[in-house]
């Protein structure tokens, strides 16, 4: 932006959840005593930007403007947050005293934070940077550092030092060095094939990546839960290009490592049962988001899910439902994405061994009823399948037997994903397939058979079910059907269906 009459400003962001909101950084110029003075709801990050651009001015033998500087970060009404401020305010104060060319410096989003000694960094949401460049049509300049990104549609450079700018903002800006190239999808290290005596769940688990199900394990400690959890990416299809661009704006704004994101790997979190609130659903000062956005894309793994505090669990009714949560603060509402496949994982028992054939339970029933309650409630309906794992046989592990591996799994879950994908294409209300429209449309848009529709009353009788009970068993079925690309929902898929919902001692399936 040109400067007029003691006046000079340039483009700025700041990061408002996972989003970068843009920001113009205002520099004015007066007689009075020599100082520096930043208005505009700055926080305390970006206060202290006075004293790191002095000294970097300095260090980089700049003459340091003596007299009074007034920075307006506007709007003003919003909060600043972060010190991605250092480097646009030091380039409008350069601009404004004529020490560096103004030429090219509108085209410009600046973001960066500075060293005493001139250097320039590079700050958490590059990603975010760049998409708000790439809508603001302009140029990225920012840090050097080694998580940079490249966005496509993005013109990007680096500015290493802020003495370079005496040459320009053309010539300054290099060719971010850290850029990552295509990398191939690396060959997993872990493998379904690792896991022996699990046949049953590895078919739960194939059956929930095909459908998008929630899937609850129970069994004892040592049965392989969390091997079974955490092989499950292995058996996803690789992050498309707009699930990767969120998920990388998510691990930017935090930070995170996005090696594995490049290469097209969904996401795995297994957060503690200790986790806060904000922690697991976002939140903080600044709001950033949690763990279930993290797991944007993949799996978001709770083991030991009746020791998760009941407030945490249901706050993951809406992102569940919605693929996304909504995050209301005194600063303003944020919304963060969180569509993950949620796995979880509980022992039978407070003890754990409730059931086990080797070691007797030690629970008292009371015990036992207390623990089945807290596994209850809202979010268990929105759990599909409900799993047994019972420790497997010692004589398998110590003859090294082999069950299904991760990419004969794999194929039988790219097989019911496009399956569906085909059925789903052939029909009027793609809508009412997933479950979204009432009861009775989305039993009809199954495509139940008579016999499939006799069994299916059957179930229901049987197993008391609900009009809930019954569409969930009906979205298993027919995910089950799909993996054996059947365009009709069988008995035989109902039967299996019912056996992998397990029981869920509240008068449903």
């Amino acid at each position: 932006m040109s400067g007029s009459r003691g006046v000079y400003a340039v483009h700025a962001a700041c990061i408002r959840g996972v989003e970068a909101f843009p920001v113009t950084v205002e520099i004015s110029a007066s007689g009075t005593i020599p100082g520096l003075t930043i208005v505009g709801m700055a926080d305390a990050a970006v206060q202290e930007a006075r004293m790191r651009i002095r000294c970097a001015l300095r260090a980089s033998g700049y003459e340091i403007p003596r007299c009074a500087l007034t920075v307006s970060l506007a709007p003003g009404d919003v909060r600043k947050t972060g010190s991605g401020f250092d480097l646009p305010i030091a380039v409008s104060i350069l601009a404004l005293t004529n020490q560096i060319p103004a030429a090219g410096l509108d085209d410009c989003l600046f973001v960066g934070e500075l060293g005493l000694d001139g250097s320039v960094s590079a700050v958490n949401g590059e990603v975010a940077y760049q998409l708000l460049a790439r809508d603001k049509g302009l140029s990225f300049a920012g840090g050097l550092g080694g998580t940079h990104v490249p966005v496509q549609g993005v013109d990007c450079g680096v500015l290493s030092h802020i003495g370079h700018l005496r040459l320009g903002i053309v010539p300054a800006l290099g060719v971010p060095t850290s850029s990552r190239a295509p990398v191939d999808p690396a060959v997993p290290t872990l493998d379904y094939g690792d896991v022996v005596g699990q046949e049953i769940a590895k078919r739960g688990i194939s059956v929930a990546a095909a459908g998008g199900l929630g899937m609850l394990m129970v069994g004892s400690p040592g049965s392989g839960k969390t091997m079974l959890a955490k092989r499950m990416t292995t058996i996803l299809p690789p992050l498309d290009t707009e699930e990767r661009q969120e998920a990388l704006c998510v691990y930017s704004v935090l930070g995170e490592p996005v090696d594995a994101l490049l290469r097209g790997e969904r996401p795995f979190r297994s957060p503690h049962h200790s986790v806060s609130v904000a922690g697991l659903v976002g939140g903080g000062r600044p709001v950033h988001p949690g763990e279930i956005s993290l797991a944007h894309g993949g799996v978001l793994y709770l083991d030991e899910l009746g020791e998760f505090p009941s407030t945490s669990l249901q706050m993951l009714r809406q992102p569940i439902e919605e693929g996304s949560i909504r995050v209301v603060r005194v600063d303003g509402a944020f919304t963060f994405p969180a569509r993950f496949q949620l796995i979880a994982a509980s022992n039978p028992c407070p003890c754990g061994y409730l059931g086990d054939r080797d070691v007797a339970c030690r629970c008292s029933d009371a015990a036992i009823e207390r623990y089945r309650t807290k596994l209850g409630g809202p979010l268990a309906d929105r759990i599909d399948l409900i799993v047994d794992v019972a420790r497997p046989d010692p004589d398998l592990i110590v003859r090294g037997a082999e069950g299904k591996t991760s990419s004969e799994l794999r194929e039988d879950v790219m097989r019911g994903r496009e399956f569906r994908s085909w059925r789903i294409t052939g029909q009027m209300d793609g809508d009412s397939i997933d479950g979204r429209a009432g009861i009775d449309a989305t039993i009809a848009s199954q495509a139940l058979g008579d016999e499939g529709r006799a069994s299916l009353l059957e179930i229901a009788r049987r197993k008391h079910l609900t009009g809930r009970g019954i569409v969930r068993l009906t979205k298993v079925a027919r995910t089950i059907a799909d993996m054996a690309e059947s365009q009709t929902i069988e008995p035989v898929h109902l039967m299996e269906a019912s056996l992998l919902q397990g029981r869920r001692g509240d008068g449903e399936a």
